[in-house]
């Protein structure tokens, strides 16, 4: 079973070298909720070690809300800090001879466009207009997925292995007890689930029907690294 594993990294825990050698991609914070050129810098260059390929993951520019908060902002400055984060990591990236792979929004921008036709739409012509060569990460079995392919950009379709579910194909939030999975073999059950069935289980039992191409783990979730060690123990059984 050949997995795409990716985390968000570059967001000050310091785990960069112990969770890389488990990844296939990694989304670099670049400014809009945590990271600078420092911290973008050291990513980079243990990503480069490791071979594995680098994103950029913007968020709304509010580093006091970590970019989990929906925030009051024009397109016009939305989309403004969105290119200058992207392009502050891919200015790091032609220094260090390595190619930006893809984006993937952060945070509460991240779920918001997954949903909303407009924030949606938004999201797609910044990608078409200025990123068109490179792949847009995006949440596997949402309406921004539906809209990315019909507009013709790169895509890849990823699911969450560290986060609940709802029925509806949103995330548990945050605030529940029950938001996030910290088991490698439930981890795994997903991506078998997901690769051989064509859909992965909500809390609630329901099965949300979806492909996807690469698995996300977070940096910031507990055991993180414990748990990329039990779920490669799983899918080195199966290869």
């Amino acid at each position: 079973m050949k997995v795409s594993l990716n985390a968000d990294l570059g967001e000050g825990l310091n785990i960069e070298s112990k969770i890389m050698p488990y990844l296939t991609s990694c989304s670099v914070a670049c400014g809009g909720h945590v990271g600078d050129f420092n911290s973008m810098t050291e990513v980079v260059h243990i990503a480069k070690k490791h071979k594995i390929e680098i994103g950029a993951h913007p968020s709304y520019p509010d580093k006091v809300g970590f970019g989990r908060k929906i925030i009051n902002i024009s397109n016009t400055d939305l989309k403004k800090s969105i290119i200058n984060q992207v392009n502050s990591l891919k200015n790091i990236l032609n220094e260090n001879d390595c190619n930006l792979n893809h984006i993937k929004t952060h945070g509460a921008l991240y779920n918001l466009s997954s949903k909303d036709y407009d924030l949606a739409m938004f999201m797609i012509q910044i990608m078409k207009e200025n990123f068109d060569d490179i792949f847009f990460y995006v949440p596997a079995g949402t309406l921004i997925s539906e809209l990315a392919v019909k507009n013709d950009l790169k895509i890849k379709k990823e699911v969450f292995l560290d986060r609940n579910y709802n029925a509806d194909n949103t995330l548990v939030s945050r605030n529940k007890s029950n938001a996030l999975i910290n088991s490698p073999e439930l981890m795994f059950n997903r991506i078998s689930n997901v690769t051989t069935k064509g859909f992965l289980t909500a809390y609630t039992g329901d099965k949300i029907f979806l492909d996807a191409e690469t698995y996300c783990v977070h940096g910031d979730s507990p055991n993180v690294i414990n748990n990329l060690m039990g779920l490669k123990s799983y899918l080195d059984e199966e290869i």
